[in-house]
Parts: C-alpha cells; sequence; structure tokens
C-alpha cells in the first residue's frame, strides 16, 4: 500500500472492478485512505493511462459485497477530494424506461431523480449548513468530452443517448411494474441505484461529475421483458466492460489534453450560510478539506 500523501490525481472514475483491470493501466498502486466520514468502498487503484495520472473505486467493492444502500458514498467522493480529482465519471447499470433505449445502449444522464429514502446526501449538518445549486446536476462540458469520447470510437451496434433523466431508487429489490410505468410517465429514460447521492456530494466536493450509464435491460414495464434476472444483467455487464474501458481510456485522454475549469470546481463558493464563528470546531475541522478556503468570504463584523 502507497501513503495517500504521496498521489495526486485529477481524473477518478467510479464504478465495476472490471473498469480498471486493463493492460493500458501502468504503475498500478493500491491506496487506502481513511476519511471522517469512515472507510471508503475499497481501496482505491492509482495508475496511468492516457499520459494522465488517475484513481479508480469499486464503488461496490471488489467481489461486489455492498449493496447499494450500504455503499459508503460521503467516504467514496470524500476520498476522491483528498486525492485532488477535479474530473470524476460515474459508469453504472442501469435498466432502460424506454423502447429506443435498448440493452448494451449508452447513456449520459443529465438529469436525477431521486427516489432513494435511506441515505444521507450531503456533507453539512452538524452545525454547519450550506446549499448547493443543483438545478444542472451533471457538469455539462465533462458529459460532453464524454460523448465526443464515445462518438470517435468504433463500437459496433451501440447507440449513445447524450442525454437521459436517470431515476435512483433505494433498492437493493428491482421495480414493481406499477412503479416502472410510473417513472416511465415522469418522463425518465433509466433507473439504477446508485448515481445519487454520490452527484450531490460530488457537487459539494466541488468535483465536475458525469454519469455514464450502461444499460443491461428493459425494466420491467416491457412486455417482452416483463422480469428482470441477475442472469440477464450479468451477461449484458460482461458485453459492457470492454466497451466501459474503451470510453474510459479515451475519455481521460481527451481529458488530460484539454483540461477545464467548470462551475462545479467553485460549487461551495456562495453555498455556505453559517458564519465561521457559529461552527462547531469538531464539525468546522472534519469539513476543512471543502470548506476552508472560503471561510475568510465571510465578513464577521
Amino acid at each position: 500500500m502507497t501513503n495517500s500523501t504521496e498521489i495526486r490525481a485529477k481524473i477518478g472514475i467510479i464504478g465495476g472492478s472490471g473498469l480498471y483491470q486493463m493492460e493500458s493501466l501502468q504503475n498500478v498502486q493500491e491506496i487506502e485512505i481513511e476519511t471522517p466520514f469512515g472507510s471508503p468502498s475499497d481501496a482505491l487503484i492509482v495508475g496511468q493511462l492516457s499520459g494522465a495520472q488517475v484513481v479508480f473505486l469499486s464503488r461496490h467493492s471488489r467481489g461486489h459485497h455492498l449493496m447499494p444502500s450500504e455503499v459508503p458514498f460521503e467516504a467514496n467522493i470524500y476520498a476522491m477530494k483528498k486525492l485532488g480529482v477535479e474530473y470524476l465519471i460515474s459508469a453504472s447499470a442501469v435498466g432502460s424506461l424506454k423502447a429506443e433505449i435498448k440493452p448494451r445502449d449508452l447513456v449520459i444522464s443529465h438529469q436525477f431523480i431521486d427516489r432513494t429514502k435511506h441515505r444521507t446526501s450531503t456533507f453539512f449538518g452538524d452545525g454547519i449548513v450550506a446549499h448547493i445549486a443543483f438545478g444542472h446536476p451533471v457538469c455539462n462540458q465533462l458529459s460532453q468530452v464524454l460523448a465526443e469520447a464515445i462518438g470517435s470510437l468504433d463500437l459496433p451496434d451501440i447507440t449513445l443517448h447524450e442525454k437521459g433523466t436517470y431515476l435512483c431508487m433505494e433498492g437493493p429489490a428491482f421495480s414493481t411494474q406499477a412503479e416502472s410505468e410510473l417513472y416511465r410517465s415522469w418522463g425518465a429514460t433509466v433507473i439504477g441505484m446508485t448515481n445519487i447521492p454520490e452527484a450531490k456530494l460530488a457537487r459539494e466536493a466541488e468535483i465536475a461529475y458525469a454519469s455514464l450509464n450502461l444499460v443491461t435491460d428493459y425494466d420491467c414495464w416491457h412486455p417482452d421483458h416483463d422480469h428482470v434476472t441477475v442472469e440477464m444483467i450479468l451477461d449484458n455487464l460482461h458485453h459492457n466492460a470492454e466497451n466501459a474501458q474503451k470510453v474510459i481510456q479515451e475519455t481521460v485522454r481527451r481529458l488530460h489534453e484539454n483540461p477545464f475549469v467548470s462551475d462545479a470546481h467553485s460549487a461551495l463558493k456562495y453555498a455556505i450560510v453559517t458564519q465561521p464563528g457559529a461552527m462547531p470546531e469538531a464539525t468546522r475541522k472534519k469539513l476543512g478539506l471543502l470548506i476552508d478556503k472560503y471561510l475568510g468570504n465571510f465578513d464577521e463584523g
């Protein structure tokens, strides 16, 4: 294991462990990081890819032993921030809520509907209040880089859908048919269990976030797919893995060659409303990585 203080990486990827099992990833190191919010899902994997230092994290841990509701989202995002991540690509398996979006297609979600029930969606609280803007929950610039990377690749029989609404449910059970039809009536595009609160926490951590969705199946609304099976999902996940690796590698290359400043990189500038003098010392120390650079903006007088 390597000491985390020795490592900096501007590009992070959260997804399945298969994403970093690629031959082109070099100088691979594992890093254990403790955060004020506990341990991340797994050791972070750092290496060189397309000329850039990148960090990967298996969201459900290697071996997939964490349910969606058990993922330590705060620790995962905090660990990325601690390593210096400025751009975060989230890759996740989803079900399709639209006939034209078929299994193995790729969707870059630009909106979310939050149907989670038992998850903490903020770093704040315990005496410090902040309200981030979340009307546009992903970084459009990073999403565009992702779309351009996919468009440049030869991915046979794969259709890219550049905009979509991701409905995040609690899980671990899949939808009832009535729920699936309801979500379709709301205009949702895909359904998954992990992008919330991940996207909210990334915004609070001032990390540009993009959501790459790998379609594994139609949700249970579809007449020819009246139930979702684990076997179906795993088969399509296997086929998606190679494409996802290609997409990640090309996106990293483009980001490394053309970095940009995102609105997300200053998301907390006007979001913190608690005066420094009113902040509990323990909470202020806990959130120092996120807020210290802004505390001088307050006029205590």
